[in-house]
């Protein structure tokens, strides 16, 4: 993850629980409209944890916010919670605390699945050459890859649950406990278990409809950020439709989301 302050104060005061004598520094990851991300520790130095903290927001009204806050964070440790308890690979939740505005959760060690696609790719081919060495790449370890994308959105979906920000840079690759590829080799890039993270838009839901959008929105986001790799993304939809009992309907309810979406994208 890219790091935007050594020490996650500069112009923003810490929340109250970074502030005590026995926390480690605080490194601030990345910001948002609506919070904070910081690394820190939880309990022992040698675990490292991200918090996720959503300061006050001065312009609106003070119950409100403290309202929309609380719920926020319950609704996501909620999430998190339910699909760690049904073998979807999400971080733990170590703490919350939904009335000072924060989380604690699992720091995932690896790389974000967007980094990882676009470095199995390589820089876009330019010459004669370069373009057919690419269509010449041996993409089995990126399509086990997206296999494996779709079968974690299909895990996820299976608890009554949508992400509802689905995109590559919102899933981790975690080293696999055992390498598989051979040292220095492409495939090497894309080895891992896929871990969905940053869950502050998801909701429980079972409807197909909820399930397509975010089917929808993982394509859209695919495409744009991975357009070399886009005649690939049937992978993720072919191993999501085998991984959940109702992934067929759901994956006939994204060709009417997609029709929508085209419309809307005609009529501007």
């Amino acid at each position: 993850m890219a790091v935007s302050s050594p020490e996650g104060q500069g112009q923003f005061p810490l929340p109250k629980i970074l502030t005590y004598p026995s926390s480690t520094p605080p490194t601030l990851i990345t910001q948002g409209a609506e919070g904070r991300v910081y690394k820190t520790t939880h309990l022992d130095p040698s675990r490292p944890c991200i918090l996720k903290y959503r300061p006050p927001k001065p312009y609106r009204h003070a119950i409100l916010d403290a309202r929309l806050t609380k719920e926020r964070i319950t609704a996501e440790a909620h999430v998190l919670a339910r699909c760690a308890r049904e073998g979807v690979p999400v971080p733990a939740v170590y703490a919350t605390d939904p009335r000072a505005g924060w989380m604690m959760i699992e720091y995932i060690d690896g790389v974000p699945v967007r980094q990882a696609i676009n470095e199995f790719l390589g820089k876009r081919p330019e010459t004669d050459e370069e373009k057919v060495a690419a269509e010449e790449t041996d993409n089995a370890p990126l399509i086990e890859l997206l296999r494996r994308i779709g079968a974690t959105v299909g895990g996820l979906h299976g608890t009554g649950n949508v992400h509802g920000d689905l995109t590559t840079s919102n899933m981790m690759l975690r080293p696999f406990s055992t390498t598989i590829a051979a040292e220095g080799s492409k495939a090497r890039m894309v080895e891992g278990d896929v871990v969905l993270i940053d869950f502050g838009l998801a909701t429980q839901s079972s409807s197909e409809e909820d399930r397509a959008v975010d089917l929808y929105v993982l394509e859209r986001a695919f495409a744009s950020t991975h357009p070399r790799a886009e005649k690939l993304f049937q992978h993720v939809l072919d191993a999501y439709g085998k991984s959940f009992k109702k992934a067929g309907a759901t994956l006939a309810k994204l060709e009417d989301v997609r029709r929508r979406g085209r419309k809307k994208s005609m009529l501007g």
